[in-house]
C-alpha cells in the first residue's frame, strides 16, 4: 500500500477542493472506454496516485523514466477530461499537478505517391563502409545534390555517437543496418527491441527476401514504392500497412549519411502509420536517458503539447540535438515539434532539381534548413530497398549530418551550435529560410568556428 504523505486532513481538504473544481465544470457524461491522459507533476507519483485516488482514474506507470514528473493515467469516466481544459492552479498547490493532457493518437504525416526512380533497378553491389549495399542506394541524387561524399572523403569523417529514431521500428536484421543497431524499445507494446515486423501476423521473426535483388520495384503502399517478392508485396498492401518500413527508411538514411553511427530505434508508432503521443514523450526521454546525441523524429503534430515541450526542453538541457520533419500539408502553418523553434530544427522538402517540394511545408515557422525529399531511396523490410517521398526522409538526412559533425570535431554538438553550423546551406528561396542542406558547409563551419 503507498503511504500518504499529504496526511488524512490534507486528503479531506483536497477532496473538497477537487469535488468543487469538477462540479464548477461540464458535467460528466455517462462513463464511456477507458480514456488515456498525460498528467505532469512536481510531486511525484504520491501525487498522481492521490489524484486518482480522488478521481477514479489508473496510473498505468512513468513516460519519464529516472525523471519521475511525467505519467500516463487512464479512466473510464469523465472526470479528468473536465480538467483538461480547466483550471488546474488549485491541483498544482494542493497535489503538485501541473498538467494534464488527453492523450492523442497521432499520424505519420503521408505524401503523395513517389515515382519509381532509377536507383531502385540499380542493383549493383558496392562496399559502403564495410556492408554490401545497393549502388541505387549509395550514390542516389540527393547524396550528390547535399555534398556528401565530399564531406566523408574530405574531412575522413563517417559519424560518431547514436541517433535515436522515433519512428515505426526498423528491421533489426537488415544486412545494411545490423552492424550500427542497437536494442532500442517497443514503446507500442512496453518491452525491449522495435522490430517493425511485429505489426505483420506470421512474420513475428522478420523475413529476409534473398531474391529481392532480382525483382522488379513496384508500390507496396500509398506512399513507398519498394523491390519485394509478390507473396511479401501483397501482405503489405493493405490500410494496416501504410507506414509499414517507415522506420527502416527513415534509419537508412542516418545510415547513409553516417555509416559509423550508432542507431537506437525507438518504435512509438505501429505499421498504421499512427502513436499515442504519450509513446513519442516516453521515447525521447528514452532516447536523452539512453545516451543519445541525436534524435530525428519525422512526424508533427498540428497543435503544441505541454508534456512533448517539457520532454524537448529536458533533452535540449541535456546537450541532445533535436531534427523533426517540417510535414507535408504544403502551409507554412505552425506544426510541432518542428516549430519549437531554438529547440528543435525543422526541416522541409526540395526535389532533385533544388526546388520546394510541392507538398511540403514551409516557412521560417516550421523551417530551418531544407533537405532533398522526394523519390529518396533507402533501406526497406526484408533486407531490401525503397523509394518514397516527405519531409520524413529530408530530416534524417540532417540528423545524421549532426553526427558527422560530432566525428569531425570530436566533442559534443548543442543545439544552438547545430543549428548554427546547419544554417550554412544552399539558399534558394526565403520560404526555406537558410536554404538546403549542404553537408560539406555546415561540417566546414563546425570544425573552423563551432567547435572552439
Amino acid at each position: 500500500m503507498v503511504e500518504n504523505p499529504l496526511g488524512v486532513a490534507n486528503m479531506k481538504r483536497i477532496t473538497l477542493v477537487v469535488a468543487m473544481i469538477v462540479l464548477t465544470l461540464v458535467v460528466p457524461s455517462p462513463a464511456a472506454a477507458q480514456n488515456r491522459y498525460i498528467v505532469r507533476t512536481t510531486g511525484g507519483l504520491s501525487s498522481v496516485l492521490n489524484l486518482c485516488n480522488l478521481l477514479q482514474c489508473q496510473v498505468q506507470g512513468g513516460l519519464d523514466g529516472q525523471v519521475g514528473q511525467t505519467f500516463l493515467v487512464t479512466g473510464s469516466n469523465n472526470l479528468l477530461a473536465n480538467l483538461v481544459n480547466g483550471t488546474v492552479r488549485l491541483l498544482e498547490s494542493l497535489l503538485g499537478i501541473v498538467s494534464i493532457e488527453a492523450d492523442r493518437l497521432l499520424p505519420i504525416p503521408q505524401a503523395p505517391l513517389p515515382s519509381i526512380p532509377s536507383g531502385l533497378y540499380d542493383s549493383a553491389p558496392v562496399n559502403y563502409y564495410g556492408t554490401i549495399v545497393w549502388h541505387g542506394y549509395a550514390d542516389q541524387p540527393a547524396a550528390q545534390i547535399i555534398r556528401l561524399q565530399d564531406t566523408q572523403n574530405g574531412f575522413g569523417i563517417a559519424g560518431t555517437g547514436i541517433v535515436a529514431v522515433i519512428d515505426t521500428g526498423v528491421d533489426v536484421n537488415h544486412p545494411v543496418l545490423y552492424p550500427v543497431m542497437l536494442q532500442g524499445y517497443d514503446f507500442t507494446r512496453n518491452q525491449p527491441g522495435a522490430s517493425e515486423w511485429l505489426d505483420v501476423p506470421g512474420y513475428q521473426n522478420g523475413y529476409v527476401d534473398t531474391g529481392a535483388q532480382n525483382q522488379q520495384p513496384g508500390y507496396v503502399q500509398q506512399s513507398t514504392a519498394a523491390v519485394l517478392d509478390q507473396s511479401t508485396a501483397a501482405v503489405l498492401d493493405g490500410k494496416d500497412y501504410t507506414a509499414f518500413g517507415h522506420g527502416t527508411m527513415t534509419s537508412g538514411l542516418i545510415h547513409l549519411i553516417a555509416p559509423r553511427t550508432k542507431i537506437l530505434p525507438l518504435k512509438a508508432f505501429s505499421s498504421n502509420g499512427t502513436g499515442y503521443l504519450s509513446n513519442i514523450v516516453a521515447a525521447l526521454y528514452y532516447a536523452v536517458q539512453h545516451n543519445a546525441n541525436v534524435v530525428n523524429m519525422s512526424f508533427d503534430l498540428t497543435s503544441s503539447s505541454p508534456s512533448l515541450n517539457q520532454a524537448v526542453t529536458y533533452a535540449n538541457k541535456a546537450g541532445v540535438v533535436l531534427v523533426a520533419a517540417a510535414g507535408n500539408e504544403s502551409t507554412s502553418a505552425p506544426v510541432y515539434p518542428a516549430a519549437l523553434d531554438g529547440f528543435v530544427v525543422g526541416i522541409a522538402s526540395t526535389s532533385n532539381y533544388d526546388t520546394l517540394s510541392s507538398f511540403s511545408n514551409y516557412g521560417a515557422v516550421d523551417v530551418w534548413i531544407a533537405a532533398p525529399g522526394e523519390d529518396i531511396v533507402s533501406t526497406f523490410p526484408g533486407g531490401t530497398y525503397a523509394s518514397a517521398s516527405g519531409t520524413s526522409f529530408s530530416s534524417p538526412m540532417v540528423a545524421g549530418t549532426v553526427a558527422l559533425m560530432l566525428s569531425a570535431a570530436e566533442q559534443p554538438v548543442n543545439q544552438s551550435q547545430a543549428a548554427k553550423a546547419l544554417a550554412n546551406a544552399q539558399k534558394l528561396t526565403p520560404n526555406l529560410n537558410n536554404g538546403r542542406l549542404n553537408v560539406y558547409q555546415a561540417v566546414a563551419s563546425w570544425v573552423s568556428t563551432g567547435s572552439r
